[in-house]
């Protein structure tokens, strides 16, 4: 086995802090490597819409640029990115009020172009059916217990992480996720 130089070595969290903080323009790269692809779903999923994602993508990542030296470890970076990513879709949505009625709803559509070829038509039809039932219904729910939900069943954060990334204590988060599954659960029955 060769020795492999520590530049390309996986790098911790601080390490990566550090590095861009000292001005290594391949860690920002390396956080975007890692993180790219998580920051535009939950975009996607908080917009509806690629091209709304994309453009709050790049947002969230200048926002993660300029900001990354101050991150100093006190939770993972997946973690701060994640806070960061829902600080800017909480400030762009305050300014476009219509938030609530789009959040979700047209990810649908997004489901629609991309069927699972794993799977038969007639099955790709039925989790369509449900996909749609499952984002009206997430759509009509609280914003808070929306987020938790989110998080926690789409994004897979442990009730930790989403307390990090919400700022609230971890009973909360138990809350909100149960009270959103709950009301989420009540409307899916609702409409079958």
């Amino acid at each position: 086995m060769s020795i492999v130089s520590a530049s390309t070595m996986a790098t911790t969290d601080q390490e990566l802090a550090e590095r861009h903080r000292y001005g290594d323009p391949e860690a920002f790269e390396e956080l975007y490597d890692r993180f790219g692809t998580m920051v535009y779903n939950l975009a996607l999923r908080m917009t509806g819409k690629p091209e709304d994602a994309a453009d709050l993508c790049q947002d969230i990542f200048l926002k993660i640029y300029r900001h990354l030296g101050t991150f100093h470890g006190r939770s993972s970076l997946r973690t701060w990115v994640y806070r960061v990513a829902m600080n800017c879709c909480h400030s762009r949505f305050r300014r476009q009020r219509s938030w609530r009625s789009r959040l979700l709803v047209d990810a649908v559509e997004i489901l629609e172009r991309v069927p699972d070829e794993r799977r038969s038509p007639e099955d790709n039809a039925l989790a369509q059916g449900t996909a749609e039932l499952v984002t009206e219904a997430l759509s009509r729910i609280p914003g808070v217990y929306r987020q938790a939900v989110v998080l926690c069943d789409i994004e897979g954060l442990s009730y930790e992480e989403i307390g990090e990334v919400l700022g609230i204590r971890l009973g909360t988060v138990r809350s909100r996720i149960a009270r959103g599954r709950d009301r989420l659960r009540a409307l899916l029955e609702e409409s079958s």
